[in-house]
């Protein structure tokens, strides 16, 4: 629906900026948007897996999952390491995952695994910086840190976003179901476009995906809103903007008035509206993916790169309902029993419903899917029952586009608290990714000082390629 705030500071017509930036919000999910941007060259790469995914899905982990009881599982460990979870094996011989990822473990002939992932940076925001953009944070270990210089290099979405345009309807990226956000409700930085500029920011597509038959109908407009009045609201929306342009010398009206034209027509166009429609899902795949938050957003992702959007970021939900001490991931307390109840139960069935969903279809070799999260847990537990944060050494599950699976990449130490071999850093991640949409790690693009900056300085992960 097209909703006009109150709260804001007045313009000199008496007009309130933030009710100007509010006209054009689509339907029941306000969705924040970014326009499109030239690209620049992109070079050819030698590897046999260079531009072989199409798109990509990225499941983030607000919080941080605890790498024992997930992908790195330590039997030999005492049992304050270990945890009370056991090890179980998986469809590939010698690779085993933790006892609650059962559906993961069927499809891990599909998956590669990286065991040393390290950002060394313990704080959410900063540490969640560095695996959103490649580029560490300065200071490390920042908690709630704020977007700005000088951690202002885009995300991997934005990126995708600048280098992609074109006559297509849907965006080249898209974020949902929120942004990632502190207890403080601080927003992490890495997330936007950075020092590309807002026309660059990848679109945030924000929806409360919590119902069990939540239909995802995020770009229709309401049953009391004719079609026939959008261009009445056209109309009201072309004068806002004119006087904000009056207002606003600096020209970023100009980008948004695109930005709202773009959104205008998703809202008329049956194809758009459809990406966004779960009700187009059978009941039967609708419960494969789980009728949960993640679920259901991971069922999203699926409609949306199908639909010919490049990159999806599914960030996990964080309802008002969750408890300040353990939120999301973030297991300081009670980890046993918010792992077995509340967390790895959706993760596991959403992430092998998508590999499999997408290689059934014949989509995984050219989809590029990775869970991933700001770090790890620490090795032992803490004496409330949880563990705390912890960036030396975590772990990555990717599949499709390109990646071989059945494969491990790296090791951590007996305790898993350290890399043993095969570090991978969060450049190197980022350059991977880029690697395999068909983007030159060396592609430049230029700061708003005219610099030239390469969009990745990692090493693309050959071995799991």
């Amino acid at each position: 629906m097209f909703r006009i705030e109150s709260a804001g500071s007045r313009l000199c017509d008496r007009l309130v900026r933030r009710e100007v930036l509010r006209v054009g919000g689509l339907a029941c999910c306000g969705l924040t948007l970014g326009q499109q941007h030239p690209s620049t060259a992109i070079a050819a790469g030698t590897s046999a897996a260079f531009g072989r995914a199409k798109s990509c899905i990225v499941l983030f982990l607000m919080g941080g999952p605890p790498q024992h009881s997930t992908w790195d599982p330590k039997p030999g460990a005492i049992a304050e390491i270990r945890g009370p979870f056991n090890p179980i094996d998986t469809v590939v011989p010698g690779i085993q995952v933790g006892e609650l990822f059962p559906h993961s473990a069927q499809v891990m002939d599909r998956v590669a695994l990286l065991r040393a992932v390290s950002t060394g940076d313990n704080a959410h925001s900063s540490s969640g910086y560095a695996m959103l953009t490649g580029v560490p944070h300065v200071p490390l270990n920042a908690e709630n840190a704020n977007p700005g210089a000088p951690n202002d290099w885009p995300s991997v979405a934005a990126m995708v976003q600048h280098l992609h345009r074109g006559p297509q309807l849907l965006p080249a990226s898209i974020r949902l179901p929120h942004h990632i956000f502190n207890t403080d409700q601080s927003t992490w930085p890495g997330q936007d476009a950075g020092f590309l500029g807002r026309h660059s920011d990848p679109w945030l597509f924000r929806c409360e995906p919590t119902a069990r038959d939540w239909k995802g109908a995020s770009f229709a407009v309401n049953a009391d809103v004719p079609l026939a009045r959008l261009d009445t609201r056209r109309t009201l929306l072309e004068q806002l903007e004119e006087q904000l342009r009056a207002a606003e010398r600096a020209g970023r009206a100009g980008n948004y008035s695109s930005r709202q034209q773009q959104a205008l027509d998703l809202l008329t166009d049956a194809r758009a509206r459809s990406a966004a429609d779960l009700t187009d899902e059978s009941d039967e795949m609708r419960d494969r993916y789980g009728r949960t938050p993640f679920g259901n957003t991971v069922l999203l992702a699926r409609r949306f790169v199908q639909a010919g959007v490049k990159l999806v970021q599914v960030n996990w939900y964080r309802g008002a309902d969750e408890p300040s001490e353990n939120p999301c991931w973030d297991s300081h307390t009670d980890e046993p029993n918010r792992l077995k109840k509340v967390l790895c139960p959706p993760a596991d069935q959403a992430f092998a419903a998508l590999v499999s969903d997408l290689d059934a279809q014949g989509l995984l070799d050219e989809t590029l899917v990775l869970c991933l999260a700001e770090f790890g847990r620490t090795p032992r537990f803490n004496p409330r029952a949880g563990r705390d944060h912890w960036g030396p050494v975590f772990s990555i599950a990717a599949a499709g586009g390109g990646i071989q699976g059945g494969r491990v990449h790296g090791a951590s130490d007996r305790d898993g608290g350290q890399p043993a071999e095969g570090m991978v850093r969060p450049a190197d991640v980022t350059a991977t990714i880029f690697h395999l949409l068909g983007l030159d790690p060396a592609t430049e693009v230029h700061d708003t000082l005219g610099r030239p900056f390469p969009i990745s300085r990692g090493r693309v992960i050959d071995e799991i390629l």
